[in-house]
């Protein structure tokens, strides 16, 4: 195993040296917006950096174990299967935090899901999913936060809003955007028929607060109104709630989860804010662009993952092909697996590999 020409660890301390050094200038606080930045920068290439360089220690460490170990001896040979095991596994994490090294990657993530055909079904495969993304956070020490939650007539969710906090939230979780499929015979059905549903996700990179977006205020129409969410008397007989709408381009941005107008306001002029940021990112990538102008329906063959609880389980990610019949362990939130394939189906097409 060669780590050599995969990674470059000497290239990354030599631009947290520029850094260190730039920070220790004079004037490097005269620039706020610009202070801010670097810092964000240098903390995105210090995690970056700290992975490979253990790496590094266990491949020479082990090196040295491989020296030492006698061809004979059953349990020293045990010991060295364990360790290569154990590097081997680094190795793979690396790999695929080699694959985020996107520009937004590293950013925090603003992830909203919107139950589609289906009705009572869809409502209810929307809080399905919303449970899945929040078990995957637990899973891997990633803060959510709610921004949207508007229940369902009868069952599950309407739509929800929530904003993941952690390294490369938005990396891992950008490949979830998209329509996702369930199979399954209906709790709802008293024949118990099988039932299809459809709920889309949409994932974008939260902005940094000194980032400039322009912003017309006159463009924005501010709606408040009585929060029907959870939080207490006060959020259900105050105005506390805030619905924004951005005219030019019809985005529209809900808060409800505080009990204070102001911070709902502020919380929702962030995701506004970050769905423009977006929005102009895609309209300088053409396919994405056309991709963005030409949103598929929420219904049948549109779907990007499909989740079959019968006649069998599996789940099926109909980008990257990868699929398993642990349906329940998916649902739970282990999505590495589907995560991991679509950071590797990414590389290969932006590089023009199968």
């Amino acid at each position: 195993m060669n780590s050599g020409g995969f990674f470059d660890p000497e290239g990354l301390s030599t631009r947290i040296a520029e850094i260190e050094q730039l920070m220790a200038q004079s004037d490097f606080w005269s620039d706020q917006q610009r202070a801010n930045s670097t810092i964000q920068t240098l903390k995105a290439l210090k995690s970056l950096r700290q992975p490979v360089e253990q790496f590094e220690r266990g491949l020479a460490d082990t090196a040295e174990l491989l020296n030492l170990t006698d061809s004979q001896d059953s349990q020293s040979l045990n010991h060295l299967a364990q360790e290569v095991a154990a590097l081997e596994g680094q190795y793979n994490q690396l790999e695929i935090r080699q694959l985020l090294g996107g520009d937004q990657d590293s950013k925090d993530a603003i992830l909203a899901i919107h139950s589609g055909a289906g009705g009572t079904e869809s409502c209810d495969w929307a809080e399905m999913l919303l449970r899945m993304y929040q078990r995957w956070a637990d899973q891997h020490n990633v803060a959510t936060e709610m921004i949207e939650h508007l229940p369902g007539e009868e069952a599950g969710i309407k739509n929800a809003t929530l904003i993941f906090k952690g390294p490369y939230a938005y990396g891992y979780l950008k490949g979830e955007e998209g329509v996702h499929r369930l199979v399954r015979i209906s709790p709802y059905d008293a024949n118990k028929r099988r039932h299809t549903s459809f709920v889309s996700v949409d994932v974008i990179p939260q902005i940094d607060e000194t980032a400039e977006v322009e912003l017309d205020m006159a463009d924005v129409r501010i709606d408040v109104f009585r929060s029907g969410g959870k939080g207490g008397q006060s959020v259900n007989t105050t105005d506390s709630a805030v619905r924004l709408t951005h005219v030019p381009t019809g985005l529209v941005v809900q808060c409800q989860d505080e009990r204070s107008q102001l911070q709902n306001k502020a919380k929702a002029f962030t995701v506004l804010k970050s769905r423009l940021a977006q929005l102009e990112r895609r309209k300088q990538e053409e396919q994405q662009q056309k991709e963005y102008a030409s949103k598929q329906k929420i219904e049948w063959g549109s779907q990007i993952r499909s989740y079959v609880l019968h006649p069998y389980n599996m789940v099926k990610d109909h980008r990257t092909d990868h699929e398993t019949g642990n349906a329940l362990g998916v649902l739970d939130g282990q999505l590495d697996p589907f995560m991991e394939a679509f950071l590797k189906w990414e590389a290969g097409r932006r590089t023009g590999q199968p």
